[in-house]
């Protein structure tokens, strides 16, 4: 059995290497993956940046299509449908990261600009795996937030939804949507030139979901004449990025919220147990093994000053992550040309740093108050200390 492996899915080899006692797992360059290298694979497991489609699948033999991503855009699921070819995703695999990510940003906006919490309006665009996850964390710091997904309302959850009138309203935006082009509220370019004309000055804009969900050019002009503070982490056209608006961001990186080791590694057995269903075997690879083997300090040392204000939360938080130093490694790349650029932006990704979510760290301390130890939890640390 020959299984083509994306090169940058994490323990790829590991893991399926083990579907079969003939596995033989090859891996590939997902933005360069030909169908005939294809034409004799049995099983392709791939990542956002492969459009598995028609094109790519003519004439070969693949019986399954996993992707280690949450999203589905770049799979033509009606092809694989007519082929008769299963297919599975991995949903949810990195929303906890993803969700750890936004609110890093928004502390780090709150102390760039001396923002505090309680004046800030959060519109949470998209209240999936991602969104629901970053209302919870909004909810823990009592920031007030507001949840806009027209086609979850009509589920009639018990969730107060606002209108995209109220969106346009608040003064921070998170976009947190799949990519669509289809139906009543198609998710493409919905970050438009209307929208962005109705933010109010000085609005931070986050985008963690897609690239293609916003206009650029619409929100490159409308930044010629207002200031909206933007933490961008996906783009349009990537790796090849617009550095004018690289230039003119808060916080930008190179479509890494998502990549917590945890996460990623989350995805890697999504797939794997998927694909074990389908050929009925039994899934022998452990990835417990795999988190128990990156250890690394997990003690956090509570500030002195505790987190009462934004900044003693913020300094908390840069002991786990550094958002920042995420923004510098893509800002650092605006001197080299296009085609060193966009290799930049995929080698930031191919070799991003391990970075471990909340629920890895322990928070030492022998003053901490009760009010703390439960935002530190609701945060998603581990508070057993």
């Amino acid at each position: 059995m020959k299984i083509f492996a994306d090169q940058n899915i994490p323990f790829a080899t590991e893991a399926f290497s083990t579907l079969s006692t003939d596995a033989e797992v090859v891996l590939f360059d997902g933005r360069a993956v030909t169908n005939e290298q294809l034409l004799d694979a049995d099983i392709l497991m791939v990542r956002s940046v492969t459009k598995v489609n028609k094109t790519l699948l003519t004439g070969s033999k693949i019986k399954f299509v996993g992707s280690a991503t949450i999203g589905t855009d770049h799979i033509d699921l009606e092809y694989l449908d007519s082929e008769n070819i299963p297919y599975a995703n991995a949903p949810g695999c990195n929303a906890t990261s993803a969700s750890e990510y936004v609110v890093c940003g928004l502390l780090n906006h709150a102390c760039l600009n001396n923002v505090s919490l309680s004046a800030m309006k959060v519109a949470v665009v998209g209240y999936g795996n991602v969104g629901s996850r970053v209302v919870q964390k909004l909810n823990a710091l009592d920031i007030n937030t507001f949840i806009y997904d027209p086609p979850r309302s009509l589920l009639h959850e018990d969730v107060d939804y606002v209108d995209w009138q109220q969106v346009k309203s608040c003064n921070v935006i998170t976009a947190h949507v799949p990519l669509t082009t289809q139906g009543d509220y198609p998710t493409s370019l919905m970050f438009n030139a209307e929208f962005f004309a109705a933010l109010a000055e000085d609005s931070l804009f986050i985008n963690t979901s897609r690239g293609a969900a916003v206009d650029e050019a619409a929100l490159l002009k409308q930044l010629e004449t207002k200031k909206i503070n933007l933490l961008l982490d996906v783009w349009q056209n990537e790796p090849v990025i617009d550095t004018t608006l690289l230039s003119k961001t808060e916080i930008s990186t190179p479509h890494i919220a998502g990549y917590s080791f945890d996460g990623k590694l989350r995805g890697t057995e999504m797939i794997y147990r998927a694909a074990c269903q389908q050929l009925n075997v039994q899934a022998t690879w452990d990835p417990s093994l795999v988190l128990a083997s990156e250890t690394k300090d997990n003690i956090l040392h509570y500030a002195a000053q505790g987190i009462a204000d934004v900044a003693g939360l913020y300094s908390l938080l840069n002991e786990v992550y550094s958002i920042e130093a995420d923004s510098q490694r893509l800002i650092d790349t605006m001197t080299l040309d296009a085609e060193q650029r966009a290799q930049q932006f995929d080698l930031l990704r191919k070799h991003y740093p391990v970075r471990r979510e909340f629920s890895y760290y322990r928070v030492s301390s022998g003053s901490i108050s009760a009010k703390e130890i439960s935002l530190l939890a609701k945060l998603g640390f581990n508070m057993s200390l």
